[in-house]
């Protein structure tokens, strides 16, 4: 029975779908002015597993991941590069769509942007000025009247009165209140803009994810998730307007991940403290950063470090290991092992504890590998299609464990193939030295020899 993290509630809640046996989930995703950091790998990773638990526990999932592709950071970006807007936001969603190919992330079923989504925001904010929910300020922009909305702040915990007399805010003559928020935007000089009943202009942010969600989703469905920087005043903000809009609740379950962090700071753009998917790609293989991710509950803070993506790296040579030279194209037996990998993805998506049972499977298989190698075929096929799920062990273990660019100096795999026929001919003839001094001589190389029944394997040092 599954259970999720509910940030309204804050408890875990048994999930109970809208329409049984479907599920609608909608994450925000990037704004698109520059390569995608380990925070946004973090989110694509994180609702990835999400969408891939939900379809392997039988729901017909729709997943629905937005792109932001006209706001204030790409009009200045692009500004800056001296190219028009849409030129930029191509260039970043094409660039996304690799890094999230690299991460073993799948598609979304839809991914709507914002700048095709035009119509839908115009007529959401038409609806809330007719409920008396947003109206035009002084200065021509259409703004969210926050005080007609009662049930502002649940989701978030903040309340407008402690809000008023806690924080300094500036003050907009244009506004009622100053946390009024923006729904559409007077467009200035030389800047991107669409025709609307209130001039010429855009949208605010926090409309587009509204009319998106409720395009493709209807106006109440499943799941809404996001980083937890977005819950305060983002999903606050769309709960407010979907809500005020509809008269029907907007969102059954509200998911919120973690931060990735780096000297106990948040990683982000603004903080200039970010490493892009790119830059960590040319020291780490994917799956590395992948597994690096979910080795963690999704809710936790992350910390990213090399020492942490080194040791993702040993963990995953750890399971390719234990799966080499079996066969994991044998018929599929579940055993416990499987109850427990469920009941730890039930229990709000504990990856942490899902890969500890992995673990557990693989020091199983490496005991009885030797000695009863159909048992040690099955549970290579669990452990797969278990792995599977969490998007991971994806290469064969040969090519994962021997895999790698040989830099300058290193050794090539046919001089090491050479040298282990070399040092079997040493064995061979007892020349026990120059066995050892060959497995050493590699070691110190980068390379593992290991005796096994079949003869001798090899594998990069991860």
């Amino acid at each position: 029975m599954l259970k999720i993290y509910n940030t309204l509630s804050r408890n875990k809640e048994i999930f109970t779908p809208k329409v049984e046996g479907q599920v609608g989930m909608y994450v925000c995703g990037m704004t698109v002015y520059d390569y995608c950091h380990v925070g946004h790998a973090r989110v694509m990773v994180v609702f990835d597993i999400v969408a891939r638990y939900l379809r392997y526990s039988g729901y017909a999932l729709t997943y629905v991941r937005n792109v932001t592709d006209i706001d204030d950071k790409i009009i200045k970006r692009a500004n800056e590069n001296g190219e028009e807007f849409s030129a930029l936001t191509e260039r970043f969603i094409n660039a996304m769509h690799e890094d999230e190919r690299a991460l073993n992330v799948l598609p979304p079923d839809i991914e709507p942007k914002a700048t095709d989504s035009m119509e839908d925001m115009i007529a959401m904010i038409a609806d809330l000025i007719s409920k008396d929910f947003a109206y035009v300020g002084a200065n021509g922009d259409v703004f969210y009247a926050v005080d007609n909305f009662k049930n502002y702040g649940a989701l978030s915990g903040k309340k407008l009165e402690d809000l008023q007399a806690g924080e300094r805010v500036d003050i907009d003559a244009a506004k009622r209140n100053p946390f009024d928020f923006v729904l559409w935007k007077q467009a200035k000089a030389d800047e991107p803009f669409w025709v609307s009943p209130w001039g010429n202009g855009r949208p605010g942010w926090h409309i587009e994810c509204s009319a998106m969600s409720k395009s493709c989703l209807g106006n109440h469905f499943d799941i809404h998730g996001g980083g937890m920087d977005l819950q305060f005043p983002h999903h606050e903000n769309e709960i407010a307007q979907s809500e005020a809009a509809s008269g029907e609740k907007f969102v059954n379950v509200w998911m919120h991940n973690g931060f990735v962090r780096i000297n106990e700071e948040k990683m982000s753009k603004s903080l200039g403290n970010f490493f892009t998917v790119r830059e960590v790609l040319k020291q780490y293989r994917p799956e590395v950063i992948r597994f690096f991710v979910l080795s963690s509950h999704y809710r936790s803070p992350l910390n990213y470090s090399d020492e942490q993506l080194n040791e993702s790296a040993s963990a995953l040579t750890r399971l390719y290991t234990a799966l080499r030279e079996l066969d994991i194209a044998a018929d599929l037996v579940q055993t416990t092992y499987t109850e427990r990998f469920k009941e730890a993805m039930d229990d709000d998506f504990n990856t942490a504890v899902a890969v500890a049972v992995l673990f557990e499977m693989a020091r199983e298989m490496n005991k009885i590998k030797s000695t009863n190698s159909e048992v040690a075929n099955q549970l290579a096929t669990e452990l797969k299609s278990l792995a599977d799920v969490l998007g991971i062990l994806q290469d064969d273990p040969e090519v994962f464990l021997q895999a790698g660019d040989v830099e300058e100096g290193g050794v090539a795999e046919q001089e090491i193939e050479s040298l282990i026929e070399q040092r079997v001919a040493a064995k061979t003839n007892k020349d026990w030295a120059l066995a050892d001094k060959i497995r050493a001589d590699l070691k110190q190389q980068g390379i593992i020899l290991e005796d096994v029944a079949t003869g001798t394997s090899w594998r990069r040092e991860s």
